[in-house]
């Protein structure tokens, strides 16, 4: 008798795989999602984190050349207009203004001189003139003597020769008195030009005391006494404390609906987790596309050299309510939103 045998099972089938455009279908919506909330999102809000706090770097270069013999201030350190930052030694400027001063006196004893030549000159002319009136007078008298034969001609002639010579010490009387007023008018110029050197060498002195013209915070302060100031060579560095703003730097196609006046917020990195309210102050009208030395127009460097991106213009931005203490701090990194 024979057992039936069981009948074996079929094999499982193996499901199907879902078609790849599925996949693909639903990562394309996903990209187009995110565009799309994107787009919106920047429609209403503009955000860069391409910002940073800017102010005036003061470069304080001293005026006259000499060797510094004091230091009145520190690094990083808070001054005032007027403060005191430096000292040059006084002494050679000193000793100039002096050896000025004695020009000056030199010139104007000089003017007096002249002067008193001028007073006798035209007293010589006085003399001149009126011995040539007294020598006229006899010439005339003798001239009518001699027509009537009352006085010899010899009389005559030496008449004659007494008026030439009365008439030729005018002459010289009055060319003694315009080399006078010539030699005045020189002299006088010589004053001025001693006055004008001396002048120079008060200012040059009074620019051995290197002061702040405004206020601010020192920099990167290195000056130590027994250094060589040169005039017209930098210094002194100080930020003013008057000129801080953001600079945002912002993408093409979002500037067109900033305007000026307008409000953004600052988030500053000095100063986490707090945005200040600021005004936008100014939007660049143009931009250098050229990398290279900064003239007149900025460049911003795009963030990336592989794709094109879109070109960014600086928005400078003034803070409305800055930190306490107006502590801010040149070229830290600052992020800013503005709602259009």
């Amino acid at each position: 008798m024979t057992v039936d045998q069981p009948l074996a099972e079929p094999p499982p089938s193996t499901p199907k795989p879902a078609p790849h455009w599925h996949r693909v279908v639903f990562i394309a919506g996903v990209i187009v999602a995110v565009v799309a909330a994107y787009e919106i999102a920047t429609s209403f809000v503009a955000y860069t984190d391409d910002a940073y706090v800017r102010s005036d770097l003061i470069s304080i270069a001293p005026e006259v050349t000499g060797r510094i013999v004091a230091i009145h201030v520190g690094d990083n350190q808070d001054v005032k207009p007027g403060d005191k930052l430096a000292s040059i030694d006084p002494e050679p400027f000193i000793l100039d203004v002096n050896q000025r001063k004695a020009d000056v006196a030199q010139a104007e004893a000089f003017v007096q001189t002249a002067e008193d030549e001028l007073r006798t000159a035209k007293a010589m002319l006085d003399q001149s003139a009126s011995a040539r009136t007294y020598a006229e007078q006899t010439q005339r008298r003798l001239d009518d003597l001699v027509r009537t034969n009352n006085a010899p001609r010899a009389e005559l002639d030496k008449a004659n020769d007494e008026l030439r010579r009365a008439d030729a010490e005018v002459v010289i009387s009055r060319s003694v008195i315009e080399k006078s007023q010539a030699n005045i008018v020189a002299q006088r110029a010589a004053v001025n030009r001693a006055a004008a050197a001396l002048a120079t060498a008060q200012w040059r002195l009074s620019r051995t005391e290197i002061v702040a013209p405004a206020a601010g915070t020192t920099v990167h302060f290195t000056v130590r006494v027994g250094d060589t100031a040169t005039a017209e060579v930098p210094l002194i560095g100080i930020v003013d404390a008057s000129a801080w703003r953001i600079t945002a730097n912002y993408k093409q196609d979002y500037i067109r609906s900033f305007e000026i006046g307008g409000t953004a917020w600052v988030w500053l990195d000095t100063q986490p987790w707090h945005f200040h309210r600021a005004r936008i102050g100014g939007i660049a009208r143009a931009i250098s596309r050229e990398q290279g030395e900064v003239k007149l127009l900025p460049y911003v460097a795009p963030t990336t050299d592989w794709i094109r991106l879109q070109r960014r213009f600086p928005v400078t931005l003034f803070l409305v309510d800055p930190p306490p203490g107006n502590r801010l701090y040149m070229g830290a990194d600052a992020r800013v939103v503005i709602f259009r």
